[in-house]
């Protein structure tokens, strides 16, 4: 902590691994095309080991965000460069400076054609995701948010199986039409921050404190929400993933399990709950979201059984793990929200290993069907090793890190929604029911086809390229605390911040006095935390003085 400090990297290290990658794109565009995998690896590991830090520097007693900055961008309109990091966001990114490396050493053999183009693609999609995980203004969040379908759009479509096309063009709608009624949700915010303090401000904090009547906030957190459980993706919203895995290659597959589904579950933690606490808590709302989870977690793993691609069987886990995200978010508990991260973090190792291990016999075999392979383990031991090891730690093997997600989320669940918790522990046995008959006939019957009798296994780069994961899904089973030491008190601040504002601003009726009215204190910036909505001149002379204060300092 104290050479970190020396050396001034909480000041320079944000932005490095933001604006690396984009930077990196250009060098490997315009770079030898023969060279083109080894400098987009070079970059990735770069930006990795300049993120290590971040799990040392980043002070877990802080809740509030860490190594923040704020850059005037767009003045006319409030539009700042700003960014930051807590204790939700910094795992996030480590994850993702994590498996962009590991993919991109993943696909070496796997791409062959267009390198350049799609290294580059590869860069600029980390760039759009980092961008969204520290973001602190909803413009510029907006930004990376849409910059990250752009990459993915053309990984599918060009790299991408047969049916590439059709996957790329599903896949850009279904999260468009979900983004444009977030962008008109932010407006609204815009608006009536403008409206009530005369500043204008995209900030997450200032709009944090922009006072919503009961409707209100139920309108904005569906706008919201529909964007965030297209990308989880929550089911009946789900049926563009099997598609974009399916199609998507290798490296685009990882990227999308491990790290692109996790900004849908963070947009739950960093904008829902916090923005809209009455919604967030009405037991309607809460109630329809964690039925759809619990319906992700039991349709997802009754399709995953029946699958006879292995990499559709995997993706179709993908809507039943992060069906388990949404019971321990909506369970509105420590232990709920700690496990949703951990089971975030779980799947991004878990299936993004899974995803490198199948395009890795892909390369093999040329062809994904299960009852192609069969006894694969006596020809490929090493290889049969690790992918049984990966398999358990997706359906929650103790001493792995999918069961210490899925127990704290159930355990959080069961405190607010027993019931609930219940069925949704039955999604232990269906994965088990859908992963174990897929081990057993890929590796553990009779080798009855010829082409599996001489298969290489591991090579020393996929070896590599899995042993992290490895170790990540052995460390968090083992050992979770440092990782939700380093989630604790954002999530308690953030759990107090919901239970304390709740209470929707309702309209004033008859001439009763108002209630007393909270003030919390943002950015050096004393701001209302509730106010009559009903007397709009009196909201205009209490917040006007706060706003004017803003521009000042907006304009230094």
């Amino acid at each position: 902590m104290a050479f970190l400090d020396t050396i001034g990297y909480a000041s320079w290290a944000v932005h490095f691994i933001l604006w690396t990658p984009l930077v990196g794109m250009a060098v490997v565009m315009f770079g030898p095309a023969e060279r083109a995998k080894e400098l987009a690896l070079g970059i990735a590991l770069l930006v990795f080991a300049v993120s290590v830090p971040l799990w040392f520097a980043f002070n877990p007693a802080d809740g509030g965000f860490q190594f923040t900055a704020a850059v005037p961008w767009i003045t006319d309109w409030g539009i700042y460069y700003r960014v930051g990091i807590d204790g939700i966001s910094v795992l996030l990114i480590l994850l993702t400076t994590l498996i962009m490396p590991l993919a991109i050493l993943g696909s070496f053999r796997y791409i062959v054609e267009r390198e350049r183009t799609f290294y580059g693609m590869m860069l600029l999609l980390q760039t759009g995701i980092i961008g969204a995980f520290v973001a602190l203004d909803l413009f510029l969040f907006f930004v990376f948010w849409e910059l990250m379908l752009v990459p993915m759009y053309f990984i599918i479509g060009v790299w991408g199986g047969e049916r590439r096309i059709y996957a790329a063009i599903k896949f850009f709608l279904f999260t468009a039409v979900g983004s444009l009624l977030m962008l008109v949700a932010i407006l609204y915010l815009f608006f009536k921050y403008r409206m009530l303090t005369g500043d204008l401000s995209f900030a997450y904090l200032d709009l944090l404190n922009v006072p919503l009547t009961f409707t209100e906030q139920v309108w904005l957190f569906s706008a919201f929400a529909l964007a965030f459980v297209i990308k989880v993706p929550i089911f009946p919203f789900h049926t563009w993933l099997p598609d974009a895995h399916v199609e998507a290659p290798t490296p685009g597959s990882v990227v999308l399990a491990a790290v692109l589904l996790k900004l849908g579950s963070y947009g739950f933690l960093r904008f829902l709950l916090p923005y809209f606490p009455a919604a967030a808590t009405d037991a309607t709302i809460v109630l329809v979201l964690m039925v759809l989870g619990l319906i992700g977690i039991t349709y997802a793993a009754w399709v995953a059984a029946v699958q006879p691609d292995a990499k559709k069987l995997v993706a179709y886990t993908s809507v039943a793990h992060m069906g388990f995200v949404v019971l321990g978010v909506f369970a509105l508990t420590l232990q709920g929200v700690q496990g949703a991260i951990i089971v975030m973090l779980s799947h991004g190792a878990s299936t993004g290993a899974l995803f490198l291990l199948l395009g890795m016999l892909y390369e093999r075999r040329h062809t994904r069907t299960i009852a192609d392979f069969g006894g694969l383990a006596s020809v490929m031991p090493v290889f049969a090793t690790i992918f049984v090891f990966t398999a358990l730690a997706s359906i929650g093997l103790p001493g792995t890190s999918g069961f210490i997600g899925e127990f704290l989320t159930l355990l959080g669940a069961f405190q607010t929604h027993p019931w609930i918790a219940l069925i949704g522990a039955t999604g232990v046995i269906f994965a088990a029911y859908y992963m174990l008959p897929m081990v057993q006939r890929m590796w553990y019957n009779e080798v009855d086809k010829p082409e599996n009798r001489n298969l290489p296994d591991l090579s020393r780069r996929e070896l590599t390229v899995l042993v992290p994961l490895v170790v990540v899904m052995l460390w968090m089973g083992v050992y979770p605390k440092p990782f939700l030491e380093r989630t604790e008190q954002t999530v308690v601040e953030l759990l107090e911040g919901v239970e304390r504002n709740r209470a929707p601003v309702r309209p004033r009726l008859g001439a009763s006095p108002p209630p007393p009215m909270e003030v919390v204190t943002v950015d050096d910036r004393a701001m209302p935390a509730a106010v009559e909505t009903s007397n709009t001149g009196d909201v205009v002379a209490e917040l006007t003085e706060a706003g004017r204060e803003g521009e000042a300092r907006h304009g230094d």
